[in-house]
C-alpha cells in the first residue's frame, strides 16, 4: 500500500509561531463561560506565551501498547525510519474528511491506513474509492493501533478535545479540525500534552496555507500599505447549520485565523452581536468587532442564512488597499493604489481639504495550488523533522481566546470584553 516515496517540502519555508488540563466542557454556543480556576488561569497564561520555541520531536517508533482492542489495520508494524512513509488514520469522513483523505492519499511519503466514521454509509463511500484502506466505526480502535503514526480528526467541534487528547496520549501526532477545542483550558491542556510527549499538534487553519493569504501577509509586512486603518471581512452563505456551535465558532474562526496570521497581533478587546432565527438552533448571524492597541479596527460578518455565498476581505492602509475575494477564479487578491491626502499643515489640520487619490489596480500572481495540499505537506514535514507547525496549538488557542471573549460579549448584547490574551500579558 505504501508508495515508498519520501515526503516533499512546501517549496518555501514557513515562518513558525507549548501548555494545560480540562476544567469544563462548556458548549461553544453557550452564553455563559465559567470562570477558570487559579490553576487553569496559570496554565492558560503559560500557553499564551507564544515566545516558546520548543520543537516537536521527529517521527519515532511508537510503543506497542497492551490492549484488548485489535489493530484496525492488517499490515504489520515496522520500525520507524527517516525514509519510510508516515502512516495516517483519519477520524471523520463527512463534509471535510474526504478532502483530507484524498490529499493524504496523493501526497508522496504518506500512507493512509484507516478511516473511521460512525456512519456505515460514509465508510462505504471511502471503501469504494480507496479499496486498500481499512474502515472502522470504532475510533478508539484506530487511536490504539500502534501502526498509526499520525491522526487526523475531522469530527464535530464538541468531540475535538476528547479525541485529540486520546490520540496524543496514545503517542500520535495530531492534525485537528478548527476550532481546536471548545475552551481555552482544553486547548491549553492539548498544548501541554503534545509538548510533554514531544508530538506535533496542528490545527486545520487551511486558509493561511493558501498563496493568496500568504501574499497578503507579504504585502502587509512589507509596509507597502502604510499604516493600517481597518480590516473588514464578510463570510456568508446558506448553511450549513451546526448543532454544537454557533456561527462565530463555525465561520468566524476562519477569518480570525487569517487576521491573526496577516496582522501578527492580537486584539485587546472584542464586541459581538448576533441572533438566532431558527428555533432550538444556535446563533446563525453575528457581527464581531475587534479592537487593537493602535487605531486599527477589524470587523467580521458571518451568517448561515444568506441567499448568496460571499467570501470577501478588505484591508485598508494609508497608502494602498487590498481586496481579497476567495471566490474569484484567478485574481483573488487585488491591490488598489487609492486613498486620501490632506492639503494643509498639521497646525491647521481642522481646515485641511481632503483630496481623493485614485491610482492603479494590480493583481499579484497567485498560485492556485490547493491550500489543503500545502497544509498537508507542512504537517508531514513537521512530523518527519520535528518542526513546529505554523498553525500549531498556540495558534488554535489564540483563536479560542477571541471566540470565548466574543461569546461573553454576545451574551451581554455587544458589551466590550477584553481578551484573555491581553489579560495574560498584563498579569505577567
Amino acid at each position: 500500500m505504501s508508495r515508498g516515496r519520501s515526503a516533499q517540502g512546501m517549496g518555501r519555508e514557513l515562518s513558525l509561531g507549548g501548555t494545560g488540563r480540562r476544567f469544563f466542557t462548556e458548549r461553544a454556543h453557550s452564553s455563559v463561560v465559567p470562570a477558570a480556576t487559579t490553576l487553569g488561569r496559570k496554565r492558560l497564561r503559560m500557553a499564551l506565551d507564544i515566545s516558546s520555541r520548543q520543537k516537536a520531536s521527529s517521527i519515532r517508533t511508537l510503543p506497542t501498547r497492551t490492549s484488548r482492542v485489535p489493530s484496525v489495520t492488517s499490515s504489520p508494524r515496522t520500525e520507524s525510519a527517516p525514509g519510510r512513509a508516515i502512516r495516517v488514520g483519519v477520524i471523520g469522513y463527512g463534509y471535510w474528511g474526504p478532502n483530507l483523505v484524498r490529499n493524504f492519499w496523493e501526497v508522496p511519503g504518506c500512507e493512509v491506513l484507516a478511516v473511521s466514521d460512525k456512519r456505515e454509509a460514509q465508510l462505504a463511500l471511502a471503501q469504494a474509492r480507496y479499496p486498500a484502506i481499512t474502515t472502522t466505526t470504532d475510533s478508539h480502535a484506530l487511536l490504539a493501533d500502534p501502526a498509526v503514526d499520525a491522526v487526523v480528526i475531522m469530527t464535530p467541534v464538541s468531540t475535538h478535545f476528547e479525541l485529540a487528547l486520546e490520540a496524543l496520549q496514545a503517542g500520535k501526532h495530531v492534525l485537528v479540525a478548527k476550532p481546536i477545542a471548545t475552551s481555552s483550558e482544553q486547548a491549553a491542556m492539548l498544548i501541554e500534552e503534545a509538548a510533554r510527549r514531544h508530538l506535533v499538534l496542528m490545527v486545520d487553519h487551511t486558509f493561511i496555507y493558501t498563496d493568496a493569504v500568504r501574499r497578503i501577509k507579504e504585502l502587509v509586512d512589507s509596509g507597502s500599505l502604510g499604516q493600517l486603518y481597518y480590516y473588514d471581512s464578510v463570510r456568508v452563505n446558506l448553511g450549513l447549520f451546526q448543532h454544537d456551535v454557533n456561527v462565530l465558532w463555525d465561520l468566524a474562526v476562519h477569518d480570525l485565523s487569517i487576521m491573526e496570521y496577516v496582522l501578527g497581533e492580537q486584539p485587546c478587546a472584542v464586541a459581538a452581536t448576533g441572533a438566532a432565527h431558527i428555533p432550538y438552533q444556535p446563533v446563525n448571524i453575528a457581527y464581531l468587532t475587534c479592537f487593537f492597541e493602535s487605531n486599527l479596527l477589524a470587523h467580521h460578518h458571518v451568517n448561515w442564512l444568506a441567499p448568496v455565498k460571499v467570501r470577501r476581505t478588505l484591508i485598508c492602509g494609508e497608502r494602498q488597499m487590498i481586496v481579497y475575494d476567495d471566490l474569484e477564479p484567478s485574481e483573488k487578491v487585488k491591490v488598489y493604489d487609492r486613498g486620501v491626502t490632506l492639503n494643509g499643515g498639521p497646525e491647521r489640520m481642522a481646515e485641511s481639504l481632503i483630496n481623493y487619490r485614485t491610482g492603479d489596480m494590480w493583481a499579484p500572481q497567485i498560485s492556485l495550488t490547493e491550500g489543503l495540499r500545502v497544509e498537508i505537506h507542512h504537517f508531514l514535514d513537521c512530523v518527519r523533522h520535528g518542526r513546529r507547525p505554523l498553525s500549531d496549538g498556540h495558534a488554535g488557542l489564540r483563536v479560542i481566546t477571541l471566540l470565548e471573549a466574543a461569546t461573553r460579549s454576545l451574551a451581554q448584547r455587544g458589551q466590550l470584553v477584553e481578551t484573555s490574551a491581553r489579560s495574560a500579558r498584563l498579569a505577567v
